[in-house]
């Protein structure tokens, strides 16, 4: 059983992706929902948690606007130099916390995660057996299976156990950053934090998060999320 220290709660943010299935010129985390950035609507919900102490931004190196944008002057604001890949981009701000803490990696694409959903994630901190949690959603469409390489249908998949990952995802620091370095050396695919937990042999827990924390990914998300936005009375 990992320590149930709440305090302090951190969160790693990657942003040093250059988002290739948005087909524009700027970076997804950088396109506009109102008057903000994707980003600053994410950083803005994060730095206003109570129990969350820190925030660690992972960058392009060459990134040359996230320090115009008016949230990159937060006291809670750290940035660090992310990685060719999300997973270096999150061990590189692993480094820059304490073994006993506890941290939370979230999708800077992900602008519409309510206070909620972090409360109901940190909550399973206290349980007994707790080795970490990620915010998830039930699969409710039919699933179909295809060969690789092909678009034809090769079975249907019973949606009854799957489950969509969302983010944040929560675990130790040490504990996460132990799984992940072992999952580099063995060559395994870490397609997300909970994958290298997975790796590992921990039993990481489902929280059933809202169906509005959806990733800004393909160009039509963008008016999804300013929908959402606009209900949580974050976007006028």
């Amino acid at each position: 059983m990992l320590t149930t220290n709440v305090s302090p709660i951190s969160v790693i943010v990657p942003a040093a992706g250059i988002g290739s299935r948005m087909a524009a010129a700027t970076a997804k985390q950088y396109l506009t929902l109102g008057s903000q950035t994707v980003i600053a609507h994410t950083l803005e919900l994060l730095v206003n948690h109570p129990r969350i102490e820190s925030v660690i931004v992972a960058l392009h190196p060459q990134d040359q606007q996230f320090t115009h944008l008016s949230i990159a002057n937060h006291p809670k604001i750290t940035c660090v130099v992310g990685g060719d890949e999300r997973v270096d981009s999150v061990l590189n701000g692993l480094a820059t916390l304490t073994d006993d803490q506890w941290v939370m990696v979230h999708d800077a694409a992900r602008p519409c995660l309510t206070h909620t959903d972090i409360d109901k994630l940190l909550a399973t901190i206290d349980e007994p057996s707790a080795h970490g949690a990620i915010l998830a959603k039930p699969a409710i469409d039919t699933m179909k299976q295809i060969q690789r390489g092909s678009r034809s249908i090769d079975t249907t998949i019973d949606r009854e156990t799957l489950w969509h990952a969302l983010t944040p995802q929560l675990f130790s620091a040490h504990s996460l950053q132990h799984a992940i370095e072992q999952a580099q050396q063995q060559n395994l695919t870490i397609t997300d934090e909970a994958s290298a937990m997975e790796y590992a042999g921990y039993r990481v827990q489902l929280v059933q998060g809202q169906a509005s924390n959806i990733k800004i990914t393909l160009p039509e998300d963008l008016a999804l999320a300013e929908f959402y936005l606009t209900q949580q009375g974050r976007l006028s």
